[in-house]
């Protein structure tokens, strides 16, 4: 959507989207700021916790650098929560119609996840040109995106789920890939965590360098 574009390019321009599950609020802001010394100013902060949404929150006042978007969102009252904390966008890991219209109608970017061409085509109805593909490594992977491509030249996909620094790569390089998404990189030594961010933008650059 091109009203989206501007949130859209820079997630295309960095090619990952650490996962951030957050335990505890007060990590919050130490591992967003590591994510950002690594290269990476993304970040989804995941639902799975009752702090993502005072860790979003945290994360916009404090890390204005860095853009943050909601993940795991299975409500429509998570998605509220998530909007009401700033986030930028929001990720689901399936296609929930009203979950996916509350957060357009409120004019946040929306990531929903599909795993069909039927879950791809609901999504196109309502004007969305990037999806996430979850759970990316169980559903055959590159190999499935390299299908898909075909029918939907025109979607972009967040394959997410079984990435890891050893295959990032190789869904990287597919031309309808438009990041990645994944928690490898998220450790509990904020150096490890800043490393291995650095690695991955490496990665990024060749490939980015080779188009």
């Amino acid at each position: 959507m091109e009203k989206f574009a501007e949130i859209y390019n820079k997630i295309g321009e960095v090619g990952i989207i650490p996962v951030i599950k957050l335990n505890q609020v007060e990590d919050a802001i130490p591992l967003a700021n590591a994510l950002l010394a690594g290269g990476i100013p993304v970040a989804e902060v995941t639902f799975r916790t009752e702090s993502a949404a005072e860790g979003i929150a945290l994360i916009r006042r404090e890390v204005p650098q860095m853009l943050v978007g909601a993940g795991t969102v299975l409500s429509t009252e998570q998605a509220t929560a998530a909007i009401d904390a700033g986030a930028q966008f929001v990720v689901s890991p399936g296609s929930n119609g009203k979950i996916i219209d509350k957060v357009l109608e409120s004019g946040v970017a929306m990531i929903p996840g599909v795993a069909t061409p039927t879950e791809i085509e609901a999504a196109m109805e309502r004007g969305l040109s990037v999806v996430k593909f979850f759970p990316a490594e169980a559903l055959g992977g590159v190999a499935m995106l390299k299908a898909l491509a075909g029918p939907y030249p025109q979607m972009k996909f967040v394959p997410t789920g079984g990435i890891s620094a050893s295959n990032m790569k190789d869904y990287l390089q597919q031309k309808n890939v438009l990041a990645v998404g994944g928690s490898w990189m998220i450790q509990p030594d904020l150096e490890a965590v800043q490393g291995l961010c650095q690695e991955a933008c490496k990665t990024v650059d060749e490939i980015q360098r080779s188009v």
